[in-house]
This record gives C-alpha cells, structure tokens and sequence, in this order.
C-alpha cells in the first residue's frame, strides 16, 4: 500500500439482505427482533424493493435493509446471496475512493451517488479483476458518506 491512507472507516451504516418476499424479512427483523421501519426504497435500476430498517437511534443506529427484488428474472439480484452487502460508514468518501482505486481495488459501476438514506454512497465489487485485483472476495461492500454527527459521534463515543 503506497501513502498514507486518507479517511476512516468508521463503522457499520448497514447491512442489507435480501429474499423475494421482504415480508418473510419484515417478520423476523421487525415483528420478532423489533428492529423500527423507518422507509423504503424501490430503483428499477438497481432491481431492488427495500424497506429500511433500523436497530439503535441517533448517530450510531444501524440500518437493516430488507430487500427483494422487483424482477426476480433480473439482475442485479438482490436476493441472492441472502446478505446482499455490507455498508460502511467512511469519514471521506471522495478521499477514500481515490486512494481505494490507486491501491487497485475495484468499484462497481456507477461512481459516487445518492443511495436509498440520501447519503453518497459507492461499492467496492465483490470480485477483483485484471486492471484493479482488489475486490471484496465475494462480498459487496457499500462505502457510505458520513454525515458530520456521524463522524462526530464516532470520534466523541467509539474512540
């Protein structure tokens, strides 16, 4: 790794899973666990129906993101595998990303842009390929932009 890395992980902002009926989802993440609904999402082009879940509240609360598909005939599909992705939370986003692609790592398409909570999010792909071999060995990984009582309250609380 060449530099100094320029931003921080912070910590969990979601995780995000998927079946084709979010209901069976709601049931265990809401009305069993009691996780509060807090909205939905629905992109055609990214094939997904989701509904926002979230554990905890304030800055530190984490999203669970129940997803099913609009198409199941149709990619991308977001049930499969079950855990969709992993979302963190990144004090600099455009920082992060630039010095993510200088050490080879590989994004999905789409660059930076708002995702389902409004925040600017981007994904590193879950396979590595010739021109950048850093991927995320199977998993997709959501780097989401911190707001700045995120990265105060990570800062002040989690050290």
């Amino acid at each position: 790794m060449s530099g100094e890395r320029p931003f921080k992980v912070l910590g969990i902002q979601q995780i995000a899973v998927g079946a084709l009926d979010k209901m069976k989802l709601r049931r265990l993440w809401i009305d069993t666990l009691g996780l509060t609904l807090s909205g939905d999402f629905q992109s055609e082009r990214e094939n997904v129906d989701e509904d926002i879940a979230v554990a905890g509240s304030g800055p530190l609360k984490v999203e669970v993101d129940l997803m099913q598909p609009l198409d199941p005939d149709k990619k991308p599909r977001v049930n499969d595998p079950a855990l969709n992705h992993v979302g963190l939370w990144i004090d600099d986003l455009p920082a992060a990303v630039a010095w993510l692609e200088a050490q080879g790592v590989r994004f999905t398409p789409g660059g930076i842009r708002k995702g389902a909570s409004g925040f600017d999010i981007t994904f590193i792909h879950p396979k590595g390929s010739d021109d950048a071999p850093i991927g995320g060995e199977g998993v997709l990984i959501e780097l989401v932009q911190a707001p700045p009582e995120v990265v105060d309250a990570f800062s002040r609380l989690a050290g």
